[in-house]
């Protein structure tokens, strides 16, 4: 097996390694300390290609493949973007896009693809609900055909991008008496009657990301707003979890080399007991956990994103695996990182506490740490 990425894919990371580093890591601090959505960052990273990186050229996107796509989270992570404008990015280019891209008639890809692709246009996913997170099955929202329109009414919970978005790939049930082989999925555009979005929720971390719920409240859709048939919702939403476990995942692990850096010049300069804390074992420690965390990580993330170049079918004990591991394994390197700068690390200048901050949804957003455990056990 040869894990080694190409000259074309190397010089690619150097060149978004580069971009985000002048145009994005300048205002990130002071767009997380407002809570404020970086629009600006957003349009340029549109404009720059990465959010229509895996798309057809004829769809205004690269043509990529799914490791240089990872490639691309990992070097956003990398150069220090905040957890927030790419949880925005992942949820807009793999769970709304993709989705409509995969499923979606030739009339909806080519009206909705070119303007995602480029950040004319922001899209969502609205899949949770209040009382229905890993188990989608219960979901309460309903599509009910009347004639040649479905009328949709339900509330979806924890929407990343929710009050910002364009357009929205929104699960329903058709059939309410099935489990998942009732569920659909429909696109939704900004301003249609019946579909709101409540305001921003305030949270702990990834705070530039907009989160809200979407309320649908007798929302009559065309019948062409279906994506796919009847009751292939659940499978679609499925096949984002190979995003999420991939390129999702990719800037956690691109935020692990970059607190590593910022933790090894950190333990070079500070100085106590007359020499540099680097030379205490238990700084050297914490420091080959970050290396040995960063380097697992990568390989885990790296085989799903080449496994599904080879168009081989999602190993969901694998997801799981390199879910949960990314998930839980990430918050003890993080908390060791804050550690590490002392009262340093418990303030807003130094990127540590946003990376703590923004590291402890990775166990909870994309599907809970406990029902990893579950689908890992279930699976073996």
């Amino acid at each position: 097996m040869d894990f080694a990425f190409s000259r074309e894919q190397m010089m690619f990371k150097k060149e978004v390694l580069r971009f985000a580093k002048k145009e994005i890591v300048p205002r990130v601090q002071e767009h997380d300390l407002k809570s404020e959505f970086d629009f600006q960052s957003f349009r340029k990273m549109g404009a720059f290609g990465i959010l229509g990186l895996h798309f057809p050229e004829e769809l205004g996107g690269g043509g990529a493949d799914v490791v240089t796509t990872v490639l691309a989270g990992e070097a956003l992570g990398e150069a220090g973007v905040d957890g927030g404008l790419t949880l925005a990015y992942g949820a807009h280019s793999f769970l709304c896009a993709d989705t409509i891209f995969r499923h979606g008639t030739d009339a909806q890809r080519k009206h909705y693809i070119p303007k995602l692709a480029s950040g004319e246009w922001i899209g969502c996913m609205g899949l949770s609900e209040p009382d229905a997170g890993s188990d989608v099955a219960s979901m309460s929202t309903t599509a009910m055909r009347q004639g040649d329109t479905y009328v949709l009414n339900g509330t979806k919970m924890w929407i990343t991008n929710g009050p910002i978005a364009d357009v929205a790939v929104v699960y329903a049930k058709t059939d309410p008496d099935q489990q998942h082989a009732g569920i659909s999925a429909f696109v939704i555009d900004k301003g249609t009657p019946g579909f709101s979005a409540g305001p921003p929720l305030i949270k702990m971390g990834v705070r530039t990301s907009k989160t809200s719920e979407l309320v649908l409240n007798n929302c009559v859709l065309p019948a062409e707003n279906l994506l796919g048939n009847e009751g292939e919702g659940f499978l679609m939403a499925m096949q984002t979890v190979e995003w999420d476990r991939s390129a999702l995942l990719a800037p956690f692990v691109g935020a692990t080399t970059y607190m590593l850096k910022k933790c090894a010049e950190y333990a070079k300069g500070r100085v106590q007991f007359g020499k540099p804390i680097g030379h205490f074992q238990a700084i050297k420690r914490k420091l080959a956990d970050m290396r040995i965390f960063g380097e697992a990580a990568r390989a885990l993330v790296y085989r799903i994103a080449w496994c599904k170049d080879q168009g081989r079918p999602l190993n969901h004990l694998e997801a799981a695996v390199a879910k949960l591991f990314i998930g839980d394994w990430s918050l003890p390197v993080t908390n060791d990182a804050v550690t590490l700068h002392g009262g340093y690390g418990y303030t807003h200048e130094f990127d540590v506490e946003r990376i703590f901050r923004d590291t402890r949804l990775a166990p909870i957003g994309g599907g809970t740490s406990e029902v990893q455990k579950m689908i890992i056990s279930r699976l073996m």
